[in-house]
């Protein structure tokens, strides 16, 4: 499982005992988790992917790169750069939290992602977790342009109903977990009634864009 991961990484670690610190979600009951470490890990990533675009991006605004940053700096983003990694099957966690469809939450891909990062930090430091970062968001976002990275699913979701359906997608909260600074929405996309899509993300917008992601994919439309 680790040896699959460090494989993917193209990196193994000397010190084993941080790539399992960064893979220990709190639910395990260990002494150590990796809540320190993605504490880290996202101020890595921030600084990883301001100084790529910073350079990338040469005649855009401070506006247009602190957007451009908040659309690959996030759960969503994070989540799905672990998937490419394999990353929930090799997740430390309880057995109830697995039962929960552990391995599968964003919120959790997300945070063992950004703990990852900021085990690679120590071991190899800033440049090489660099390179691997950005190889990375490379394979996953071969296009990183505005265009690309802002997608509006809800207005595409929206205007598909309205012209086949005669009507509007329902958004719905089904509930709202997790502590103040760190909250979680789970959100239900109905279509005439029936509900098509759930998905849970750190906000009600974000949370949306993915269900009405999902139901696009699930009506044939993306």
């Amino acid at each position: 499982m680790l040896k699959k991961l460090q494989e993917r990484l193209n990196y193994h670690f000397k010190n084993e005992q941080l790539l399992i610190e960064a893979l220990t979600h709190k639910s395990y009951k260990k002494p150590y988790n990796n809540e320190r470490l993605e504490f880290l890990g996202d101020a890595v990533m921030d600084l990883v992917v301001g100084e790529f675009l910073f350079f990338k991006f040469q005649k855009d605004s401070e506006g247009n790169l602190s957007k451009l940053r908040a659309a690959l700096v996030n759960e969503k983003s994070f989540a799905t750069l672990a998937q490419k990694l394999d990353l929930g099957e090799c997740i430390f966690m309880s057995i109830a939290e697995e039962n929960n469809n552990g391995r599968n939450k964003p919120s959790i891909l997300s945070d063992a992602f950004e703990a990852l990062m900021g085990a690679l930090y120590l071991e190899i430091g800033f440049e090489k977790t660099k390179e691997i970062a950005l190889s990375l968001l490379n394979e996953v976002y071969p296009h990183i342009d505005t265009q690309s990275l802002f997608k509006d699913y809800k207005t595409k979701l929206q205007e598909i109903t309205q012209a086949n359906m005669a009507g509007t997608p329902e958004y719905i909260v089904v509930k709202a977990f997790g502590p103040d600074h760190k909250k979680q929405f789970e959100i239900s996309v109905k279509i005439q009634g029936i509900e098509v899509a759930r998905s849970t993300a750190g906000s009600k917008k974000e949370a949306q864009q993915q269900c009405a992601k999902i139901a696009l994919e699930k009506l044939g439309k993306l």
